[in-house]
């Protein structure tokens, strides 16, 4: 094993929580720190694919993450009036389903009592205000005045990352000219899987999430100037919601009450070239490689990174030597799901402003080709 004890991570997300767990389990000390004084996470519903399971798996949550979700098959794609015309989604990996729904609140507590089990440090309400990155030692700053040394840093602190930020300097994100509106509900009782239903100006899904609820996501393409005003969220979902003429949908537009409910976000990329450490400062997840929801892989990234990590500090070599190891296993896999989800996102976009198509373009067989790859061992 390297000559790494003591770990700092930054972020309490799903990638920062996930890597913490793996290495206090693997026999590390790690302290956890987090931005916000208490978990209050919304953030709806998530799909996790059979790879994002297996990542689980290996830090020992996979199997509460699907009692406490929704395991479900592939995904049927339709028409808006409901007309199926195709599936979507990989086969299952060993007892991992296709998908499994789950509500990002439940994912954070099934993490957060693991974490409790194994007597990981957190440290809520702190962030770090300076680093001293040197070949053999990290000097840290904390927020509220304290400081420690470490013999690595791990920045799980998501697309705006400080961390990446004091170390590597700006990164600009990319947005991709589209957004996504997410609301939860109560389950409908026919809900047997996944639906994602095509109009030509959006699209709408109904994801399964735990037993008795669902959540819609609408992608959409709001223009120049994406920003909406909170006292409009609430209509303009529904006025899109009405689009769909297929009883599952229809029935679930008068349940949209609450603006405050209505998750709407831009959507946005960023790809931060290699390499994602320098000396003692290794970067993960959103902070090193945000994607686009089109492919639902964007946890499932962050979660495989922990798992890589984990597995290469256990290994002998110096910290360069497991930093690089690192991101050979996960460089080119994370850049391919950056890129097909803009790819997807560029085509969707082509669409809802009625322009054609570049030649050969084809969704499904995208999805399709990537959603295998995504199975391959990490």
């Amino acid at each position: 094993m390297s000559n790494i004890k003591k770990i700092l991570v930054v972020g309490a997300g799903i990638g920062g929580q996930s890597v913490a767990i793996g290495l206090k389990k693997a026999g590390f000390e790690v302290d956890l720190i987090e931005l916000h004084k208490e978990f209050n996470v919304y953030g709806v519903g998530i799909i996790q694919q059979a790879n994002a399971l297996r990542a689980l798996d290996a830090i020992g949550v996979a199997d509460e993450a699907m009692r406490r979700g929704s395991p479900y098959g592939k995904v049927k794609l339709c028409l808006p009036h409901g007309i199926q015309i195709g599936e979507a989604g990989t086969p299952p990996i060993g007892r991992f389903p296709s998908h499994n729904g789950i509500s990002r609140k439940i994912l954070h507590e099934v993490l957060f009592e693991e974490a409790q089990k194994v007597g990981l440090n957190y440290r809520m309400g702190l962030s770090v205000e300076n680093i001293d990155n040197q070949p053999d030692i990290v000097n840290v700053t904390f927020t509220d005045g304290t400081a420690d040394s470490y013999d690595i840093v791990i920045a799980a602190d998501g697309v705006n990352s400080k961390v990446r930020k004091l170390i590597f300097g700006e990164f600009k994100t990319n947005y991709v000219g589209l957004s996504v509106w997410r609301y939860a509900f109560k389950r409908p009782a026919n809900l047997d899987t996944g639906y994602i239903f095509f109009n030509k100006k959006h699209k709408l899904g109904v994801i399964p999430m735990t037993a008795d609820s669902c959540y819609i996501f609408l992608n959409s393409a709001e223009g120049e100037n994406p920003i909406i005003p909170e006292d409009q969220l609430v209509e303009k979902l529904k006025t899109y919601m009405s689009a769909y003429p297929v009883p599952i949908v229809q029935e679930l537009i008068p349940q949209v009450t609450d603006a405050k409910l209505v998750n709407y976000r831009t959507l946005e990329t960023l790809k931060m070239p290699a390499p994602w450490y320098k000396n003692r400062v290794v970067v993960l997840g959103d902070a090193a490689h945000t994607t686009i929801p089109q492919l639902g892989s964007g946890a499932a990234l962050a979660i495989e990174d922990a798992v890589v990590l984990i597995e290469e500090l256990q290994k002998e070599g110096e910290v360069s030597e497991v930093f690089e190891r690192y991101m050979k296993r996960r460089y080119e896999r994370c850049m391919m799901v950056v890129d097909v989800s803009e790819t997807l996102g560029a085509w969707e976009l082509l669409e809802y402003n009625d322009q054609p198509l570049p030649e050969g373009a084809n969704m499904g067989m995208l999805m399709g080709k990537t959603g295998m790859a995504l199975t391959a061992e990490i």
